[in-house]
């Protein structure tokens, strides 16, 4: 059973990063997963060439989660910033999803601290695969929302819609 997010009323832009590739075949991966665990559903991803066109298309729209194909740390052509720049200044709500294996890096820090550099509306970040280690994630101080392999549903909804409470009022 899983439980509705009854105030998340906006799409929720699901990033991941490295390589283009490597964010696509993880967001695929564990879409279902995720998208059965919120009970919201997965639409078609952003287009990545422009941020503005893209965010603006999303205004309006109604819940579900919202693949970005591209880490957005990566410059935009031409030098004109990067998506976490345009995801803050649209104050578009985003969640981080990263694989098991980059747990063992400062990925998931690294991340972080670029979307609430530009102001992102982070709600949490999510581990798609991989052991669940609850005093590791608790140390490292992180808004983790939890993991997806063996997660109940049930727990992951709740915590995106505390998360999103928490953060709504900023």
């Amino acid at each position: 059973m899983t439980l509705s997010v009854p105030r998340l009323d906006q799409p929720l832009v699901v990033v991941a990063g490295g390589a283009a590739m490597a964010v696509t075949t993880l967001q695929h991966r564990a879409a279902p997963a995720l998208a059965t665990a919120l009970g919201l559903p997965w639409r078609e991803p952003l287009r990545p060439e422009s941020p503005q066109v893209a965010l603006a298309a999303l205004a309006g729209r109604g819940p579900g989660l919202v693949p970005l194909p591209i880490d957005p740390g990566l410059p935009l052509e031409g030098g004109a910033g990067h998506w976490a720049e345009a995801l803050g200044a649209w104050r578009q709500p985003a969640l981080l999803l990263l694989a098991g294996e980059q747990l063992n890096s400062g990925l998931p820090a690294a991340m972080t601290a670029l979307l609430l550099q530009w102001r992102v509306p982070l709600l949490g970040l999510v581990q798609a695969d991989g052991p669940w280690e609850a005093p590791a994630r608790r140390g490292d101080g992180l808004p983790w929302l939890g993991n997806l392999d063996g997660a109940e549903g049930l727990d992951l909804a709740l915590a995106l819609e505390l998360r999103w409470r928490q953060i709504g009022a900023d």
